[in-house]
């Protein structure tokens, strides 16, 4: 409970951060020659600490065991979920969802790492243009309030209509227990 707690506080965090970066900044350059500068706050962000839908030309796909077992991360080692609104190869997560739940997106074929199974995993093309990644026709994601390798803070949360879940190298969604308690690998 205290997990989901933490969970709903930082995707409204997330949702307010984006919203106060909308509201500051016109275009993030000069006023109209009255000699004010606006400042663009979403520009800021550390992108290691909330991963952005950013792409990467040498991006992998790896299984590590964490918390909850054998799971996909990416290449830093931070945990991939997958979203149950989602179609067969479709992303039904855009806007503000994109915002708490960064796309895996690439610009090439993605790398097939360690316990992967390469027939698995694709990208399909999202509304926005962008590659994304997909294990088993599930789009993989990234959770915004997962702050280092290894953390699942996003693991069974009920957010934007669907619950997420980690995934398994078979490209199931994970529903059992945590396996222990230390966050990471």
């Amino acid at each position: 409970m205290k997990q989901h707690t933490r969970t709903v506080t930082a995707l409204a965090s997330v949702f307010l951060l984006a919203t106060a970066a909308a509201g500051c900044s016109d275009s993030g350059g000069d006023s109209a020659g009255d000699g004010t500068e606006t400042h663009n706050a979403a520009a800021d962000l550390d992108t290691d600490v909330v991963p952005a839908a950013t792409s990467s030309t040498s991006t992998a796909v790896d299984v590590k065991n964490g918390t909850y077992g054998k799971m996909l991360v990416d290449e830093k080692g931070r945990t991939l979920y997958l979203f149950e609104k989602d179609k067969k190869d479709k992303s039904m997560c855009n806007g503000d969802c994109a915002k708490a739940w960064p796309p895996f997106t690439v610009k090439a074929e993605p790398t097939v790492g360690d316990g992967v199974k390469k027939d698995l995993l694709k990208t399909i093309k999202r509304d926005d243009g962008s590659e994304q990644v997909t294990y088993n026709g599930h789009p993989l994601y990234r959770f915004a309030d997962d702050q280092k390798a290894g953390d699942t803070n996003g693991q069974d949360v009920d957010a934007f209509g669907a619950k997420w879940f980690v995934v398994d190298p078979e490209g199931k969604k994970i529903t059992t227990k945590p396996q222990n308690n230390d966050g990471g690998y």
